[in-house]
């Protein structure tokens, strides 16, 4: 049996935003009751999962995997808080993982500890007759919401009638909805992660003079700079202003359009948080994710994914020393699996993904012992419109090295 429940955004609220920023290192979780008297909106349970210990969801998660077998994969992104990660049976990015999805046809169940987007992805991939769950639907993703499908397509009609048909490439980072991607694959365009977004935009360059980016106009920008593209031939689609604030000349000179869209993690960084760092040690080195701003990125002395930053520090020699611009339970990770370095967030204000902070040991427990009764929650499905030009897009960019 399946249960399906309308998906509804549900929004970062400030409250949200600080409830877990803590000036330390603890961020271990409390019963979901516990968290949400922080004033969260998230997705409710019976009472029974909101006042279980951590401890005994521990223990009713790795009895409920351990029966279920090999009819589910849990797939844990590197953003999930370790009491979740410690479950998956692949850690990784959002496209590793649903990659992942795409190559595991035996599991009947996919449960992704992720957020919406990449759940879709991973539905958009995998086989049809596999199920895709997202243990928490208010999992979110706030870059990915800032892209409305309704204000991309006033924003895609404006271009048409401004540049005409098959003027612009429009190129969607992997942090999007189905349906932006959707948008991209019916119109001549891509998907890119952050790892291959500069493939992406050499693919895109070769089939014409513009791109419009969606929804991370910091990845966007500093891709572009590495293509040698000029700050002022880019500019800034706002939704809510007409013509994005732009003028019709702006947009006809711009040989880049970002969409006004950013990760709230990411921006949080800043080069006086660099300075601070290379003051304290002077041989410290800087690891950034390309989602930071361009003067933090070009003050970095490393740029790359988060699969990218982990195999860098991994790899590095022992005793040195790295600050890092990126989610902090992926950095507390890598700190302790490399005890033999330095490795610190460049943030003194310890602040997880507040989205991917919504999936709670509690609901990986809620929808396990559902399927061991035969019931099905918090199904992904993307319908099939949607998939077929999602999918074009998305193979577009696994064609490109």
């Amino acid at each position: 049996m399946v249960v399906k429940i309308d998906k509804q955004p549900i929004p970062i609220t400030e409250i949200e935003q600080s409830a877990f920023c803590q000036t330390d290192e603890e961020l271990a979780s409390k019963t979901l009751e516990q968290e949400f008297d922080s004033g969260v909106r998230w997705q409710k349970l019976p009472v029974s999962y909101m006042r279980t210990s951590p401890e005994e969801l521990e223990q009713k998660i790795s009895d409920a995997k351990e029966k279920l077998g090999n009819k589910i994969m849990i797939l844990g992104h590197h953003y999930q808080r370790d009491e979740v990660i410690q479950f998956a049976d692949i850690r990784g990015d959002s496209f590793k993982l649903s990659q992942h999805a795409a190559d595991s046809p035996d599991a009947e169940f996919i449960i992704f500890c992720g957020v919406h987007f990449m759940a879709e992805t991973a539905d958009i991939l995998s086989d049809i007759e596999q199920k895709v769950i997202l243990p928490n639907l208010t999992a979110g993703c706030s870059m990915a919401d800032m892209a409305h499908i309704d204000d991309v397509l006033d924003c895609w009609d404006d271009l048409t009638e401004i540049l005409g048909e098959n003027s612009v490439i429009p190129m969607t980072y992997m942090n999007s909805t189905a349906a932006i991607k959707s948008l991209c694959g019916e119109n001549g365009g891509i998907v890119c992660t952050s790892s291959n977004a500069s493939a992406a935009f050499d693919w895109a360059f070769e089939r014409g003079d513009k791109i419009l980016f969606l929804p991370d106009q910091h990845l966007g920008r500093n891709t572009a700079v590495t293509k040698g593209v000029q700050l002022d031939e880019m500019i800034v689609w706002n939704p809510f202003k007409p013509q994005g604030g732009n003028t019709i000349e702006e947009i006809k000179n711009a040989k880049l359009i970002l969409w006004q869209g950013h990760c709230s993690v990411h921006t949080r960084f800043t080069t006086a948080q660099i300075d601070s760092a290379r003051e304290t040690n002077s041989e410290v080195s800087i690891v950034v994710h390309p989602e930071c701003t361009l003067d933090v990125v070009e003050s970095a002395d490393y740029v790359g994914s988060t699969e990218y930053i982990k195999q860098i520090i991994n790899e590095a020699e022992p005793g040195t020393s790295w600050g890092v611009g990126t989610e902090i339970s992926l950095v507390n990770r890598i700190a302790s699996e490399n005890p033999d370095k330095n490795v610190f967030c460049l943030d003194s204000v310890v602040c997880p993904c507040s989205t991917m902070y919504r999936i709670h040991p509690a609901y990986v427990a809620w929808v396990l012992d559902g399927l061991l009764e035969g019931v099905v929650v918090n199904q992904i499905e993307v319908d099939e419109e949607t998939r077929k030009f999602s999918r074009i897009a998305l193979d577009r960019m696994l064609s490109i090295k």
